[in-house]
């Protein structure tokens, strides 16, 4: 089954909203720690002489592959159980169906229904073409903003909901430079709303901006000799 643009929607107004929980993402003992230190944005910025629908399509499918990898890494974590509702921050994404019906699933439905869908796309041949002289559909980059979209969701869900468990197999450093790199291509190109990504601004601010390079080491400082006896003035007595 085909399945459509999911939303998401927030706390409505007029209540007041839950106390927020602690971020623990932001915490800079866990911000500074990357695979790689240097300007992201040298990585996405289209080259000279090559397509941008190609680049698009290759970016994209890279990003689906490396964000459904890091979603395995926690995926016993997040059950029907632990996560009742697709959520990152004080938001609840719902999935609709083809015939527009809103569905609240389970985090891990959710996750299903996304990487089933950006699958089907990135491997169809009529969309995502990889043999020369194929063109692409003049709907190509309204779907790679709807893969792009998705592919937050689950980023936001894994810092919400699973950064703990992260923690525990030593990978924020992967997530925190695949979350960077990921946000830095979409922010490049206007492929996500900022209104669906500014739930996580906090965390992006501190992500996109270039790790400060290490402070030099100083060098041992060594102790001052005494100066020679040669060396210094005498006074003689006349």
């Amino acid at each position: 089954m085909d399945w459509l643009m999911g939303k998401s929607k927030t706390k409505p107004n007029g209540k007041k909203p839950p106390a927020e929980e602690k971020k623990q993402y932001l915490e800079p003992e866990f911000t500074k720690i990357r695979v790689v230190d240097f300007d992201l944005k040298e990585l996405v910025v289209l080259p000279r002489e090559i397509d941008l629908n190609e680049w698009l399509a290759s970016n994209t499918t890279t990003f689906f592959n490396l964000i459904n990898l890091q979603y395995s890494t926690i995926s016993e974590f997040c059950t029907g159980d632990t996560c009742q509702a697709m959520t990152a921050c004080n938001t609840i994404y719902y999935w609709y169906d083809e015939k527009g019906k809103k569905t609240k699933c389970t985090a891990p439905q959710y996750v299903d229904f996304v990487m089933s869908l950006c699958q089907k796309l990135v491997t169809d041949e009529e969309i995502f073409p990889t043999k020369y002289g194929k063109e692409f559909p003049n709907s190509f980059e309204s779907l790679v903003k709807k893969i792009c979209r998705y592919l937050f969701h689950v980023l936001a869900h894994l810092y919400w909901a699973h950064f703990k468990e992260t923690v525990a197999l030593d990978l924020q450093g992967h997530l925190n430079t695949l979350y960077a790199h990921f946000i830095v291509f979409v922010r490049e190109f206007n492929l996500v709303d900022p209104k669906e990504t500014c739930i996580m601004d906090d965390l992006s601010e501190i992500l996109c901006t270039p790790a400060p390079p290490p402070a030099p080491t100083p060098a041992p400082s060594t102790p001052a000799s005494a100066p020679s006896p040669s060396s210094q003035n005498h006074v003689t007595e006349r």
